[in-house]
């Protein structure tokens, strides 16, 4: 190959690989969303089983979530109440951490940071049953304490995370002009930095939320006979079968999705937030 044709085929060579990446993404895409559009269309099937493609379309399973069997909208409810103080517990034990984290230097920093991460790295599988093992103890599975407190572990690492990255972005010139002009450490905190940080700690709590609300594993240990949605959802898949649990997967979708954009929002907001202070700074 000549120098003078080497540019002919670089357009040529270009294009290939960029039709090879196109075609990887569209199959990566298809493989990780084809199987939520597969529950979608069976959640508005008119069938009396699981079937796909369904014979006709129906809102009689989501009828059925919500007014035609009670139990469904109990779980749905259980693990509401569940989901609101997970995120609560979350974002008070969560914040500190997450504070101590971006802004001190300590020994121990670096192991005390990866030990409140250990809950992404760690199966839930292995985490439930050591909850299972400690809560048993003490009498209380079953419990909505047992579930929150089980599910504040693993909603933690999400928490700490996210306050984490909005502390680091913190001008801390503000809090030093304010300690200046006789503020005190408490004043400063509570007027200056926790405002500033309220965008990622709200996001942080949608997260844990979601967190709680999707949770399957832990729940499984430790709801008992008051099952949370997700165990009723595995209920009604080993027991049942009933299209129900596809209009339940919806109602769940709908609520991630919401949530995602929730965080999303409280994010872009903290962001503008912080522009100003940055250009006067």
């Amino acid at each position: 190959m000549t120098p003078l044709t080497q540019p002919l085929y670089r357009p040529l060579l270009r294009g290939a690989v960029g039709a090879v990446i196109n075609l990887v993404t569209v199959l990566v895409l298809v493989f990780l969303l084809g199987p939520i559009v597969v529950v979608l269309i069976i959640a508005f099937s008119a069938d009396a089983y699981l079937s796909f493609p369904p014979s006709g379309l129906s809102l009689r399973w989501f009828e059925t979530f919500f007014q035609g069997d009670p139990s469904w909208m109990r779980a749905f409810w259980r693990s509401l109440s569940v989901a609101l103080p997970t995120a609560i517990l979350a974002v008070v034990l969560g914040t500190p951490a997450a504070l101590a984290i971006a802004r001190l230097r300590f020994k121990g920093r670096a192991a005390t940071e990866y030990l409140l991460l250990a809950p992404l790295l760690i199966s839930p599988m292995i985490t439930a049953i050591g909850l299972y093992g400690q809560f048993a103890s003490l009498h209380i599975i079953g419990t909505t304490v047992a579930l929150v407190l089980g599910h504040a572990v693993l909603a933690l690492p999400f928490v700490v995370m996210n306050v984490a990255v909005s502390a680091r972005s913190l001008d801390m010139r503000l809090e030093q002009a304010a300690m200046s002009l006789g503020a005190r450490p408490r004043t400063v905190l509570r007027r200056i930095t926790l405002p500033l940080l309220a965008p990622g700690m709200i996001a942080a709590a949608f997260f844990a939320f979601l967190v709680s609300f999707d949770e399957a594993i832990v729940s499984l240990f430790l709801s008992g006979l008051d099952p949370t949605l997700q165990k009723r959802m595995w209920d009604d898949i080993r027991l049942e079968i009933s299209p129900t649990v596809a209009a339940a997967s919806v109602v769940l979708i709908a609520i991630t999705l919401l949530g995602f954009a929730l965080a999303a929002l409280a994010l872009r907001r903290g962001r503008r937030a912080s522009r100003p202070h940055a250009a006067r700074g």
